[in-house]
């Protein structure tokens, strides 16, 4: 059977998770929309309970997808373009179990050396999607988030990492807790801040290493400043004095895969 009425009570509550994240909290569902995230989310081991699909948008691309067990549901058009971001996503929708990751998780698939990034209280969802997006592209074993500040299953910040949200591990803890385990596990903690700092590239990140990034806004806390090991920093050779978080993010960890290709040769 078609929905075709935005009164739909399944439409309006598929509505309240794309929109509220006490309602995410709260019943512990969250959305993917597009194909290709919906991939990465069902091979990363995600439970996907239902998805909506506009079946003149999606046509064989539904075909891709492995919906044994899961229950497909057909949308008018109509239907479709309410419940869609983006126009360009294949035509489905999908509402999806949440998982919490720990810091025990991250022990069970740690690299030789290991490499996290580390944010400390990230605010905007679009900076934490495309940070998720370069830490898959470098192969970083996990994403940390300190006293997050952002849902980690915001719909902003699943569309800006397309996809590696679910590719990369992210676990949310206290500073302490993650300062405590980092401490505990040997890895050497580079704060990215102006003050009392190295240039990035002089600075050893061949061994196991944690990166972290604070807000453009205010940087890392004293907390963090204290338990480092070094201080880092990219230089800045024009007007300003800092870069997006992202982008700095970025720069700093392919630093450290650059130097460990090095090692290798």
């Amino acid at each position: 059977m078609e929905i075709t009425s935005l009164q739909n009570e399944r439409i309006k509550h598929l509505l309240l998770l794309q929109q509220k994240s006490a309602v995410r909290r709260q019943v512990g569902l969250f959305v993917v929309e597009g194909q290709r995230e919906l991939l990465h989310c069902i091979n990363a081991g995600y439970e996907v309970q239902t998805i909506f699909a506009d079946c003149e948008k999606c046509g064989d691309d539904l075909k891709n997808i492995p919906t044994d067990g899961i229950e497909v549901v057909e949308v008018s058009s109509r239907v479709y373009e309410k419940i869609a971001y983006r126009g360009s996503t294949e035509g489905m929708v999908a509402i999806v179990k949440t998982r919490q990751h720990t810091l025990k998780d991250l022990e069970n698939r740690m690299g030789e050396p290991p490499l996290y990034i580390v944010l400390e209280s990230v605010e905007k969802p679009g900076n934490m999607g495309a940070i998720l997006r370069s830490a898959d592209a470098a192969g970083i074993d996990g994403v940390i988030i300190c006293d997050p500040l952002t849902d980690l299953y915001n719909p902003n910040l699943i569309r800006a990492s397309i996809g590696a949200a679910f590719t990369v591990p992210v676990v949310a803890c206290t500073s302490e807790e993650c300062i405590a385990w980092l401490k505990e596990k040997g890895i050497q903690i580079l704060t990215a801040q102006l003050q009392d700092s190295s240039l990035y590239y002089d600075t050893d990140m061949k061994r196991p290493t944690a990166i972290v990034m604070g807000t453009e806004a205010t940087g890392l806390t004293t907390q963090w400043r204290e338990a480092a090991d070094r201080h880092i920093r990219i230089p800045m050779c024009g007007k300003l004095d800092s870069l997006n978080v992202s982008v700095s993010s970025a720069i700093l960890m392919f630093e450290a895969v650059r130097q460990r290709q090095e090692k290798k040769k």
